[in-house]
């Protein structure tokens, strides 16, 4: 069954009110092994319409994927992707390590969007206020919340695609020096092979320490348990 086509329309009404709207995705939430990456696609009230086939990234194979990268990046008028690596996730958390690495998205824009569409309910990229004595800068982009918008909506949709692809380039370069992990084709996800090789070999320093990671094998073949992970809701093998 072909991918449900997203619109514009929510991006269209928001231009109505900010000159440049971004849509933002992220991927790598769920790996054990590499950073999360997000993406960014920026348009105006002048762009046209997208590439034939732009939709969700998990509703398009590899190939259909990369085919559409060069044609989103040059029908939006701005994008860019961000990375926060499996350290920075460790110390610092993975909703802050996703706001670290759309801030970064953000900052490499040659110019802020005044709104920005987020797939889902919760607002990973607002920052907290530090205390009531201190409390950051506002930030300068109003944040739309939409569930599914990676489904619904064009920006959404185009900054997936951008963000799958250079995410699993980089897990491929990786894989060059890891290359017992299976990263080629897993991306740092919790396939079979994967597990087998943290059970035979344990973590690199690519993987996330704090993840529901399994135990090398101990001696005698007996495969150590696995720890509780300091946030079991977001430390799965998925």
């Amino acid at each position: 069954m072909a991918p449900a086509t997203p619109s514009l329309a929510l991006e269209h009404s928001l231009l109505a009110h900010h000159p440049l709207v971004a849509g933002m995705d992220e991927v790598g939430r769920g790996a054990l092994a590499g950073p999360v990456t997000v993406g960014v696609v920026v348009i105006t009230g002048a762009t046209g319409d997208p590439p034939p086939g732009v939709a969700d990234s998990k509703a398009l194979t590899p190939a259909e994927r990369e085919a559409l990268v060069e044609p989103i990046e040059a029908w939006c008028a701005g994008y860019a992707v961000g990375h926060a690596g499996a350290a920075e996730i460790d110390r610092h958390g993975i909703v802050a390590a996703l706001r670290l690495a759309g801030r970064r998205a953000l900052a490499a824009l040659p110019a802020q969007p005044g709104a920005i569409v987020l797939d889902g309910r919760h607002n990973w990229l607002a920052a907290p206020p530090s205390d009531l004595f201190d409390q950051p800068e506002p930030d300068p982009w109003a944040i739309q919340m939409q569930v599914k918008a990676d489904a619904s909506c064009t920006t959404v949709a185009a900054a997936s695609v951008l963000a799958k692809v250079t995410r699993d380039a980089l897990m491929v370069r990786l894989h060059r020096d890891h290359p017992a992990y299976g990263w080629d084709h897993n991306k740092g996800y919790g396939a079979a092979d994967h597990l087998a090789a943290l059970r035979r070999l344990g973590p690199t320093p690519l993987h996330r320490r704090t993840w529901r990671l399994p135990e090398p094998a101990q001696p005698g073949g007996e495969v150590a348990a696995v720890p509780r992970a300091d946030d079991p809701g977001q430390a799965r093998v998925a």
